[in-house]
């Protein structure tokens, strides 16, 4: 099913479109239900936003004209793929003196190519450049 563009007449998705909402295992807005987690049919996985929705807000977030808050949403869907632990280790090693340029490059390499998060792999490599130039970079 192909997914109808976004503008921001559907915002807020959940109350002006909930049918098209789905969590990333494809449960529907409307089986997110206090019954269904306590049942145990819903699981932590399936309550998390999935990259698509995302994709929505952030279409809805360009046609507002808030291209910054578009580009973190886009951000936030491609870490989806991500594990958890991983990204607070990446968030750990983009800390001020905590990761040589040689580390941020490879991460950004490793976010490109395992995981396909091209924006944020961009978001290193920038970060590398910038602790670079103002010698924010752990010394080996």
């Amino acid at each position: 099913m192909e997914q109808r563009k976004m503008n921001p007449k559907d915002y807020p998705l959940a109350t002006k479109n909930p049918e098209i909402i789905k969590t990333p295992t494809g449960k529907k807005l409307e089986d997110v239900t206090l019954e269904n987690v306590l049942s145990g049919e819903i699981k932590p996985e399936d309550v998390r936003i999935s990259p698509e929705t995302l994709e929505m807000q952030a279409q809805i977030a360009e046609g507002m004209n808030r291209h910054a808050m578009a580009r973190n949403f886009r951000r936030a869907a491609e870490l989806i793929a991500v594990p958890d632990d991983r990204i607070l280790e990446i968030y750990n090693a983009l800390r001020p003196y905590r990761s040589t340029k040689e580390e941020l490059l490879d991460i950004a390499e490793e976010l490109e190519n395992k995981y396909k998060a091209n924006v944020n792999a961009d978001f290193v490599r920038e970060a590398a450049e910038v602790y670079e130039k103002r010698e924010k970079l752990r010394q080996e």
